[in-house]
């Protein structure tokens, strides 16, 4: 299990997004909130953001240490400014390796994908690119053949064939943002500024929702839609 960040809407610094929060990612990584399954994210963190101005062009920084302590990324993070950011911290589901890797988030050169939850990878499609031998590196390579555009569809289909799995994922492609949920929890934040959605509110700004569990959120052009996934209507 993990927590992750997803930002898209005026240029912030990763900084503003996952350390400066008074229960930003970096808090989340040795005590969350509202985590159901394991009690700590200390197995990798990772980051990725999108050329300015406007680019499209997805840039990573990853790790398998405990993003609480990495001074090096602490020291740069305020200088690094994008306008979608992807972000996560990792809890390794047993048996699956701890390797930057393995960390969210995952690329297809065009989109960056963090999953929060565990799947079965035998119940997804043989594909070829992932970057791990992790459920999540499967799943994410699954998402990218397939096509994220469909991502509500996939998810919906990847639960209906493991009734235990836990899909929340968040998407990025520089200028729209999809998520769901399934399984876990994720809170929005929608402003004049921007949109961000998280596992759990990173302070206690009262305009905070809470996504309900299988549903789909697609944000793009200023606009953000909530729509329950197919066939849980």
């Amino acid at each position: 299990m993990c927590r992750h960040l997803a930002w898209l809407g005026r240029p912030r610094s990763l900084a503003e997004l996952m350390l400066e929060p008074p229960h930003g990612l970096v808090v989340q990584s040795y005590a969350p909130r509202r985590q159901k399954h394991g009690l700590l994210n200390a197995d990798g963190w990772g980051a990725g953001f999108f050329d300015l101005p406007e680019g499209s062009v997805p840039r990573r920084w990853r790790s398998p240490a405990p993003l609480w302590g990495d001074a090096s990324f602490a020291s740069v993070a305020p200088v690094l400014t994008s306008h979608c950011v992807v972000a996560a911290v990792r809890s390794a589901t047993v048996g699956m390796p701890i390797e930057a890797s393995a960390t969210a988030p995952f690329t297809d050169g065009h989109w960056l994908l963090s999953h929060n939850g565990v799947v079965d990878t035998a119940v997804l499609p043989t594909c070829s690119g992932a970057e791990s031998v992790c459920d999540s590196a499967i799943l994410a390579a699954s998402i990218f053949t397939r096509g994220v555009e469909a991502l509500g569809e996939l998810v919906a289909e990847f639960g209906a064939a493991d009734p235990n799995a836990r899909l929340n994922v968040l998407a990025a492609n520089g200028s729209r943002l999809l998520a769901t949920t399934w399984g876990d929890s994720l809170s929005m934040l929608h402003g004049a500024d921007g949109v961000v959605l998280a596992s759990e509110p990173y302070d206690d700004d009262p305009r905070w929702v809470d996504i309900p569990d299988r549903h789909l959120v697609d944000a793009h052009g200023g606009e953000v839609s909530v729509t329950a996934l197919e066939g849980t209507r």
